[in-house]
């Protein structure tokens, strides 16, 4: 469905993705983990098109992607929710939602996505005249991933969902990915909350220093002595 073959990417003269290919397959939730500057926002910018790569091939369904703008391929049908974020803040959470569904087709849809998104997160649906950047930090990851899901995406990129939330919201914050996930969307999570991410996907890469180092099932990565004793301090 989506696979990156030997994507270089970066900032001016730094690099900082050195080859990255990895695959992510219809119905999968697939994770990259990784330290502080590893590249995986990087990596996710790339995909959604925010930067361009120096080298590679991006492909999706079978078709390049490779320099198209985001507005092209979030219409390809690649949602982005950003690390922090970034919603709307002056706007209400009714009107972020549109903001998400600016692409004509999802136009012709809004009533429906957006009982659609209330349904899935009732909170919302609670807080739909209230200005976004007033929301508790929980309420804004709803918004983001709200936002995101208006274009009803085939596959939804998900960059840090739990940053900088309290341990009690992270567990919810999983709980609507698993929820996302049983709707039959195609996630691609990166996330430092390392054995939350294993117990939620089938697949993950360890990406460090801009390159992939491992890769394998949830069950492998777990397994693995290096993950092991370096992120999940067993």
């Amino acid at each position: 469905m989506l696979e990156l073959t030997s994507i270089d990417a970066g900032y001016g003269t730094f690099q900082a993705l050195h080859g990255v290919s990895l695959a992510v397959q219809p119905g999968e939730v697939v994770g990259v983990l990784g330290p502080n500057g590893a590249g995986k926002t990087t990596l996710m910018r790339v995909i959604s098109g925010l930067l361009p790569s120096s080298a590679g091939e991006l492909a999706f369904e079978g078709r390049t992607l490779t320099g198209l703008p985001a507005h092209h391929i979030l219409a390809e049908g690649i949602a982005h929710v950003p690390e922090h974020r970034r919603l709307f803040p002056r706007l209400t959470v009714d009107d972020n939602l549109r903001m998400g569904a600016f692409l004509r087709s999802a136009r012709q849809r809004f009533e429906e996505r957006r009982r659609w998104v209330f349904d899935l997160f009732p909170r919302l649906a609670e807080r739909r005249d209230q200005l976004a950047g007033t929301l508790s930090g929980g309420e804004q990851q709803m918004c983001a991933i709200g936002r995101a899901l208006m274009s009803w995406p085939k596959i939804l990129l998900m960059d840090e969902p739990s940053a900088g939330l309290a341990p009690v919201v992270v567990q919810q914050v999983f709980a609507l990915i698993r929820r996302i996930r049983a709707e039959g969307f195609t996630v691609l999570i990166v996330e430092q909350n390392v054995k939350q991410m294993l117990d939620l996907v089938d697949r993950a890469y360890l990406l460090d220093v801009g390159a992939i180092r491992i890769s394998g099932t949830a069950a492998e990565l777990k397994g693995n002595e290096f993950v092991r004793r370096a992120y999940l301090g067993l």
